[in-house]
């Protein structure tokens, strides 16, 4: 009787995207002008978010995987500032989004996806143009849980309980108040 592996291929396999959407596309192919750090802090203040997702990671001793992301998604007609955006902060990429089954307008979205340019770009340039609305509380726990990530906090056992913390308490900032019988 022969074993059978349950090993998985270290082949990759490729990736399938739509093809009707462009690749994504970071600062070096964009030649459009920066803009006020002030009118980005605004624009993030209003279209912004940070999340962080826990995902499963079966490589990871734990076997889960900490994700954080800012995002900007905007309709594909305004790509312009998001372009403008990334130059002006210096990182991040531009992906297209295709909403075409809910009968929306395509979408583009700014995505920084890297815990090095958070550290290194994004958060220096929010701490130099601080958020002015209820997302400064946001943005203050994910940064504690982007540099809690790279300093590896997440690798024990309390440091990874107290990014779920962290994190849940940034979920509860998104969430709608439910007032069924107050309005």
């Amino acid at each position: 009787m022969t074993e059978v592996s349950r090993g998985r291929s270290t082949v990759q396999k490729k990736r399938r995207r739509n093809p009707a959407l462009n690749a994504p596309y970071g600062k070096d192919q964009i030649h459009s002008e920066p803009l006020d750090g002030a009118y980005i802090a605004g624009f993030i203040d209003g279209e912004g978010s940070f999340s962080v997702s826990i995902g499963r990671h079966a490589t990871l001793s734990r076997g889960l995987e900490v994700r954080p992301e800012f995002e900007i998604e905007v309709r594909d007609d305004d790509r312009e500032i998001l372009e403008r955006i990334c130059v002006t902060i210096g990182c991040g990429r531009i992906y297209d989004c295709s909403y075409e089954r809910y009968g929306w307008y395509p979408h583009a979205k700014y995505k920084v996806t890297s815990t090095h340019e958070m550290e290194e770009k994004l958060f220096p340039f929010l701490d130099q143009n601080p958020l002015q609305a209820k997302k400064a509380k946001s943005y203050v726990l994910f940064k504690d849980i982007v540099l809690a990530y790279r300093r590896k906090e997440h690798l024990t056992d309390a440091g990874f309980e107290k990014i779920l913390k962290t994190r849940d308490q940034l979920r509860a900032l998104g969430k709608k108040a439910r007032t069924y019988g107050n309005r």
